[in-house]
């Protein structure tokens, strides 16, 4: 089961390694001749992949209506991540993007995944409690991290995994060769695209909100405190209309990313 939804998911992948692809470097990629991407979804990483390696990337995911929208050059394979449909050393490396921080037992999918590999395992796995926000919109940022600590109060897996992914790769007895941080920024100016006009209607109906409400009242977030929140949030996200009618509403978000390497032990 998906303990961040797709939709949340795919908000923290989109636009990764459109500027800079320097974190990837200890995977080795030009040397690779088999890939498997856990976790694949749409394939973001799979497309990034394959366009830096000469190897055949193969794509993974329990979602087979998310595996039906990624690159039609990479094959694909319906399976979970504690249990790979593939035999012992299928691959040179085994990758996953955003995944970890989804499971619960996420030792567990390593070791599966070094399983399958006979070689490198790598986690590109983002700190979600280490998000900053700049906005134009003052009180955005206060705003965005109160419903963000919220959010991640209620959701029972290790949203900060990013940082301390090591620990799970030698819980299952990985060498960890390289870590490697990685700042995915993201940043809304004029002109704006469709996708962040409909984030501005979003936060001025509340409706975001109102879509993470269960999650959010799991943790310790009163239903009164989440309607005070609410408010304030489709206030806020009027002025970050109005802004963005005087062409003036700007916003960065930095979600750090921290890319795990190990290799899998001769013994």
């Amino acid at each position: 089961m998906r303990e961040f939804s797709e939709d949340y998911l795919s908000r923290t992948r989109e636009g990764m390694w459109a500027d800079s692809r320097d974190a990837l470097e200890p995977l080795a990629l030009a040397s690779r001749e088999r890939i498997l991407d856990v976790g694949c979804g749409t394939g973001e990483l799979s497309r990034v992949l394959a366009a830096e390696s000469p190897a055949e990337v193969i794509g993974c995911d329990a979602d087979p209506d998310l595996l039906a929208a990624a690159p039609e050059h990479v094959p694909v394979a319906t399976g979970d991540a504690y249990q790979l449909p593939f035999p012992d050393e299928t691959f040179d490396l085994v990758v996953c993007q955003a995944l970890l921080i989804n499971l619960p037992e996420p030792a567990a999918a390593i070791t599966e995944f070094a399983r399958v590999s006979s070689d490198l395992v790598a986690a590109v796995e983002p700190d979600n409690a280490a998000v900053e926000i700049d906005s134009s919109v003052d009180a955005e940022g206060p705003l965005e991290r109160r419903a963000r600590r919220a959010y991640l109060d209620g959701v029972s897996t290790d949203v900060a995994l990013g940082a301390d992914a090591r620990e799970a790769f030698a819980a299952a007895d990985l060498e960890v060769l390289a870590t490697r941080r990685y700042d995915h920024v993201r940043t809304v100016e004029p002109p704006y695209s469709d996708a962040a006009l409909r984030a501005a209607r979003r936060k001025a109906t509340g409706d975001g909100l109102a879509d993470d409400r269960e999650t959010m009242l799991s943790g310790p977030l009163t239903e009164r405190e989440y309607d005070d929140l609410r408010g304030s949030w489709r206030e806020m996200g009027r002025d970050v209309i109005e802004q963005m009618q005087a062409r003036e509403y700007r916003r960065e978000e930095v979600v750090p990313f921290h890319v795990t390497v190990g290799r899998i032990s001769e013994s």
